[in-house]
């Protein structure tokens, strides 16, 4: 799955840069050097953007949070986050800026690689544990289509609003359409969006329920109140899935 895979790596160290690049590149990928946020500005502004961006949390100038942050905003590429920060509160402040992912430094090249390549899964369609259906799916009055990667909001006499998701995001919310009614576990969640990488201490997955609930409620849904919590033991998409 990597050939004609193109990866970023956003950090000022330049041996890190070296060192990530080599071993990058010798698992067939397609690596950029950048060295802070005014070099990868320069690079999107090239287009196409690359496939994946690798972005440290620590950057002079403008930070790594701030720079995914802009991301975000803009519909950029899935990002993975490299920090030195390894406190909860420093995850989940990554995850709310919109990082896909994150990897703690020091690190082992081989953990990021396995990381790098659960996004990129997740991006192309292939990390939910139940293959979705090609057809739209219908949940309260949000449309989704697998194929395209898409969520849309039926409005009150209006045309249909788009629902902005990251990547992890919209694979989070295909867990919950695609096992409608059903109590999923945090663990379950967990490795159907990220897979074998996971830490099993991980419980980012509130945040990750948290910050879906937030980009529906922005848009109107009502679906939030759908995505209920049960205590103890997970989280369950209330409304019955249909076809759109």
């Amino acid at each position: 799955m990597n050939e004609g895979t193109t990866l970023a790596i956003v950090e000022d160290d330049p041996e890190i840069r070296a060192l990530l690049g080599g071993f990058l590149e010798g698992e067939g990928f397609r690596v950029e050097s950048l060295d802070g946020g005014a070099a990868l500005d320069r690079r999107l502004a090239q287009g196409p953007a690359p496939d994946l961006i690798v972005l440290d949390w620590m950057l002079p100038g403008e930070d790594g949070l701030s720079i995914c942050r802009r991301l975000r905003e803009g519909g950029g590429p899935p990002v993975v986050m490299l920090t030195a920060k390894d406190e909860d509160i420093d995850k989940v402040l990554g995850l709310e800026m919109g990082a896909d992912d994150y990897v703690s430094k020091p690190f082992n090249p081989r953990v990021l690689l396995a990381r790098i390549r659960a996004v990129l899964r997740r991006t192309r369609g292939g990390a939910v544990a139940e293959a979705p259906s090609a057809e739209r799916l219908r949940a309260a009055d949000l449309v989704i289509d697998p194929a395209a990667r898409s969520v849309h909001a039926d409005g009150e006499g209006g045309a249909p609003r788009e629902v902005t998701l990251t990547s992890a995001e919209f694979d989070l919310l295909m867990c919950f359409v695609t096992r409608p009614q059903r109590v999923l576990s945090r663990d379950q969640l967990l490795d159907w969006t990220r897979g074998r990488v996971a830490d099993v201490f991980d419980r980012t997955i509130d945040v990750q329920v948290s910050r879906l609930r937030k980009r529906l409620d922005e848009a109107g849904s009502g679906l939030p109140a759908l995505i209920k919590t049960v205590r103890n033991a997970g989280y369950i998409l209330a409304a019955p899935v249909r076809p759109a």
